[in-house]
């Protein structure tokens, strides 16, 4: 998984959020994340893995929120999936704005390339190819306040029926790298409703962790 994010004007985001959330902030600003990765071992609790289905790409386009009982978390502008089923299943079982795109993770030694090209529920087209450069790993000292501002998440918002709703995360903390990218080409910020980026992006890496997505209950 590679975590890219840019700083972004707190009042562009709040124009793409729901009511009954707030931007949350740091160091004046919000942060929009474009995170592409390799899902991998994908199943139901309790059932087994499915050959093809249990493993493919997705990239999420991703800010920071804040609800009104003051619980923060996650919400997507969009998420990417390398398979349809997956896709549809994000969108009808949690209300998520899931995309079926053409995709692919390779990985080379240190480097990784990520390539995603979306193919139904538009816009159609709106890609992201990314080539990333993995370092050294994170030392404690480096692992800041902004740091965990934008890896340690757990708990995304959606909507379901039209009500706020909300779905634990549970995982251990990111093992982080540091990162850069030799390649970056993307519209996926610009295909949810924000301005084109500006100015370099700030990357890390992880070789992942597993993750557990409880079931949505309304807020």
């Amino acid at each position: 998984m590679t975590f890219i994010h840019w700083r972004y004007s707190p009042a562009v985001v709040q124009s793409l959020l729901p009511g009954w959330l707030t931007v949350q902030e740091f160091d004046g600003s919000a942060w929009v994340g474009l995170t592409p990765f390799l899902m991998d071992d994908v199943r139901v609790p309790g059932t087994p893995a499915l050959p093809w289905l249990s493993r493919f790409p997705e990239t999420n386009v991703r800010t920071y929120v804040r609800d009104a009982r003051g619980r923060d978390g996650l919400w997507f502008l969009s998420l990417d999936a390398g398979r349809l089923l997956p896709a549809l299943g994000g969108r009808t079982g949690y209300g998520l704005p899931y995309h079926w795109s053409d995709m692919s993770v390779r990985v080379e030694g240190d480097r990784r390339s990520y390539r995603c090209q979306r193919r139904l529920i538009g816009p159609v087209g709106a890609r992201c190819d990314a080539d990333v450069e993995v370092g050294a790993p994170l030392s404690d000292a480096e692992r800041d306040g902004l740091t965990d501002f934008l890896t340690e998440r757990y708990r995304l918002f959606t909507t379901v029926g039209g009500r706020p709703a909300h779905a634990e995360v549970d995982h251990r903390p990111w093992p982080l790298r540091r990162a850069r990218p030799t390649r970056l080409d993307q519209d996926l910020l610009q295909a949810g409703g924000l301005p084109a980026p500006e100015g370099d992006p700030l990357l890390y890496a992880s070789p992942g962790v597993r993750v557990r997505i409880g079931m949505w209950s309304l807020s």
